[in-house]
Parts: structure tokens; C-alpha cells; sequence
């Protein structure tokens, strides 16, 4: 009878007991993901070391075996820091790799560290540690770009340049109210990571395959060992579903998508056509065959990757969209879209934090845009509405007014008090207060306006919301 249970090659696998013969080797090469998961190695020691510690306090584990394969654990975390772990293919994951080196390491007690617990359980946990340390070090480098965005907007809170509607000129704004813009926006992409953190933060670990496990495991007690906020409350919603991460990858993409019309913005204003600003050359390249080429390499990159990540959110979405509960291998498919879209989002958000505060506007060049344009047409229509005129009668005046200085190759400003009461009596000399640039920006003097004022003061406010965080 022993003959009908011999060991095959099937054995060396941890789940090799029911299988007769060995997996073939294209499938095991095919199936493992140890290449790109063993990046979960330390999270998946932090939540083997929190597994043991609450087998041993509810007495399925010894104390002395608990010291054994915490210390053994930790040993391990060593050569893989080292560089000097073997991690092997035929062991699939980083989970079994891990597990069968603290067997060798530690022998028989090492193979009781995986009780109470399934691969499903296991990796769900890795993945939502190893999210909650990255959406902290994301969230880090948005608050290093939005303190380079104050320091230059306060900077340049009294430069003038010309804000655009459709791309065409529509009335002056001051730069720092511009790059305030982009605060706000970087603002909520850090509130959205923030949220998502909530639901990442929330264990797996003790759901085990799909149902749950029959050992008294203390699932509270884990959860507080490995930071966590509480834990799945279903068993098999904890090992099934990734909408965390695909949540986590939808910020991302807003994060993405607002560095991408940033980038836009950069890339037009350092061409010689707009002339706003100068990028540090070394966040540029030349060309090879036009000597005088100065390429803004890195906001063209960083608009290209926007689609990376975009793409990456589309493939999760995608994944999940057909799986019946609980647990498939489908799930296999949903980390090297989540690396790569940390690693995506983390160097942008890094570029742009280093390159943002070294900008350098033309301040003349802004000017001068802002004087095309007739960008100060609003401000003549409003005072002739503060005078009395009824809106539609102004909005036509002041269209047949810019109707002549397109003709007469004149600005608004530049018009003589005679030639602007052709338009309409009620135009007095008061008039230019409001047709300059400076008068026109000045006069936006209330919370959220482009008043130079209302800039500083928005600066102030958002430090302090930074320090508060």
C-alpha cells in the first residue's frame, strides 16, 4: 500500500500532495510571478512576524517556536537586503520562496507558520501594506511640489500675463495666481489619496482561502500589530476584490492627469512662439542635429506616462470586471499594473518637485502677451455696467470699440478718451484706471480673485494648510 503514495515531483511543491506528476515547465515558468511580486518581500515578513506573534498569543503556537521563526524571518529579511536570497521560479511566489527558505533555515517549525492563513489571505495583506507606505511616500512628494509652487507664486505674485480661454487671449491674471491653480488641483489629488488610504488600511488576514479558518485566531490583535484600522469584515470580499487598489490607481490617474495640462502648459510657454518662461537646463535636452534646440524633455515625458497610468487603471478595471467569488489567479495580474504605476506617478511628481521651483517666467514677454488680445475688454464692459449701462448695451459697445482697435492696430488702453466716446458717453477719463493691466488684475480683490493682494494671502492659507497635514 506505501507503493500508491511514493513521492513524485509534485512533492516539492508546498501544495504538491494531491498532484501526480510535476508541472510542466512552461506553465510553472508561465504562472510563477516571483520575478515581480518578491517586491512584497517586506511586507510579506511584517505580516508573517504579526501572524506568528498571534498564533503564539492564542496558543497555537509555542513562544519558543514563535521566537524561532520570527528570528528566522528576520534573518531572511537580511539576505534579501543583502542581495544574497535565491529566489527560485518552481516556488512561484515571493510567499513560498520565503516560506520554504525559513523551512531550510529553521526546519519543521517554519512549515507551521503558514496555519490559519491561505496565499489569498497572505497577498491581499502584502498589497494593501505595501500601498499604505507608497500612498504615504506619493503623498510626501505632492507636498514637496505644492511648497515649490508657493515659493514661486508668491514670487510672483505681482507678474502679469495673460490667461486664455479656448487658448486665445481672455484677461490678465497674475503668474501666481496661475500656479496657485495647480496647487488647488495637487490639493485634492492629495485629499483622494488620503480617502483611498482609509479603504487600503483595512486587514485581510484571517479570511484565509475564501471562508474563514477553524483555528481561534485573534484578528483584532493582528490588525493592531501591523497598523491596520480594523479588518474585512467578509471573508470572501477580504481575498477577492482589488477595488482598493483600482481606487488607488484612479487618483493616480487624476494626479497623472493634472501633471499632464501642466506639462502642456510648460511646453508651450518655453517655446519661442509663447516665450513665458525658462526650464532649468537640466531638466532639458538639446538636439541632435539642431545646435540651438532646447527640448523641455521632462514635461513631455511626464505628459506621455499620463497615458501609461490611464492604461493601467483600464487593465485593473478590466481584471476585476468578470471574476466570480472569491479568489482566481486572475488576481496574479493586478501588481506589476500597481509597481508600475507607483513608480510612474512617484518620479513625475518627483521631476516636477525638483524643476518647478528653478522656473524662470520672462516677466516682460507675459506682459507684453497680456497687452495682445484686448484681454482688459471685461473690465470696460463692467464699468460701463457700474455706470449704468445695461449689460447686453455694454458687451456690444465694447465689441464695436474692439472692432476698431482690430482695425486701427490699437488696445483698448491705447485709445484716446475721444475715440472711446465714440463708442459711448459715458466713458470718462476714469476709464484707464481699469483698461491697464495692473488696474484690471488689482481690481479681482476678493478671496479667490488674481489681485496680487488676494495671492499673498492665498499663499499664507496654503501654507498652513501644509503644515497641518
Amino acid at each position: 500500500m506505501q507503493d500508491k503514495f511514493k513521492s513524485t515531483a509534485a512533492d516539492t511543491k508546498p501544495w504538491g500532495g494531491r498532484f501526480s506528476e510535476a508541472t510542466d515547465a512552461f506553465v510553472e515558468a508561465f504562472t510563477a510571478s516571483v520575478e515581480f511580486d518578491q517586491r512584497l518581500a517586506p511586507y510579506d515578513i511584517a505580516g508573517s512576524i504579526a501572524h506568528a506573534t498571534m498564533l503564539a498569543k492564542v496558543d497555537v503556537l509555542t513562544e519558543d517556536e514563535r521566537d524561532i521563526i520570527i528570528k528566522g524571518l528576520k534573518s531572511i529579511e537580511e539576505e534579501i537586503k543583502l542581495g544574497q536570497f535565491n529566489w527560485s521560479i518552481s516556488l512561484e511566489d515571493v510567499h513560498m520562496n520565503i516560506e520554504a527558505r525559513l523551512t531550510d533555515s529553521i526546519g519543521i517549525t517554519g512549515k507551521k507558520l503558514h496555519t490559519g492563513r491561505s496565499r489569498n489571505d497572505q497577498v491581499a495583506t502584502d498589497i494593501r501594506l505595501f500601498l499604505r507606505e507608497e500612498i504615504d511616500q506619493i503623498s510626501a512628494e505632492i507636498n514637496r511640489l505644492q511648497e515649490g509652487l508657493l515659493v514661486l507664486a508668491e514670487r510672483e505674485a505681482d507678474t502679469i500675463m495673460p490667461g486664455f480661454t479656448h487658448l486665445q487671449t481672455a484677461q490678465p491674471v497674475t503668474f501666481g495666481h496661475h500656479l496657485l491653480a495647480w496647487f488647488e488641483m495637487l490639493s485634492r489629488d492629495y485629499e483622494r489619496l488620503q480617502d483611498c488610504r482609509k479603504r487600503v488600511n483595512i486587514m485581510p488576514l484571517g479570511a484565509a482561502a475564501l471562508a474563514g479558518t477553524t483555528y481561534p485566531i485573534d484578528r483584532e490583535y493582528t490588525a493592531k500589530l501591523l497598523g491596520f484600522d480594523g479588518v474585512c469584515q467578509n471573508s470572501l470580499d477580504a481575498v477577492s476584490d482589488r477595488d482598493f487598489a483600482i481606487e488607488f490607481t484612479a487618483s493616480c490617474s487624476l494626479i497623472m492627469t493634472h501633471l499632464s495640462r501642466f506639462s502642456e502648459e510648460l511646453v508651450l510657454w518655453a517655446s519661442a512662439q509663447f516665450d513665458f518662461v525658462d526650464l532649468p537646463d537640466r531638466f532639458c535636452t538639446g538636439s541632435s542635429i539642431m545646435p540651438q534646440k532646447k527640448n523641455p524633455d521632462v514635461p513631455e515625458l511626464v505628459r506621455g506616462k499620463m497615458g501609461r497610468v490611464v492604461g493601467h487603471l483600464m487593465s485593473l478595471i478590466t481584471l476585476m470586471k468578470s471574476q466570480p467569488l472569491a479568489y482566481n489567479k486572475d488576481n496574479q495580474e493586478d501588481k506589476e499594473p500597481i509597481f508600475d504605476t507607483i513608480d510612474t506617478v512617484k518620479n513625475c511628481l518627483r521631476a516636477y518637485a525638483d524643476m518647478v521651483p528653478a522656473i524662470e517666467p520672462k516677466r516682460d514677454s507675459m506682459k507684453e502677451a497680456a497687452k495682445r488680445g484686448f484681454s482688459t475688454a471685461t473690465d470696460l464692459a463692467d464699468y460701463l455696467v457700474k455706470k449704468g449701462v445695461a449689460f447686453r448695451d455694454s458687451h456690444e459697445i465694447v465689441g464695436k470699440a474692439v472692432r476698431f482697435g482690430l482695425d486701427s492696430g490699437k488696445d483698448l488702453s491705447e485709445m484716446s478718451l475721444q475715440e472711446l466716446q465714440n463708442f459711448s458717453s459715458t466713458i470718462q477719463q476714469d476709464v484707464f484706471d481699469v483698461l491697464t493691466l495692473e488696474g484690471s488684475v488689482a481690481a479681482r480683490d476678493h478671496l479667490g480673485g488674481t489681485a496680487p493682494k488676494q495671492v499673498r494671502a492665498a499663499v499664507i492659507r496654503s501654507r498652513e494648510k501644509l503644515k497641518a497635514r
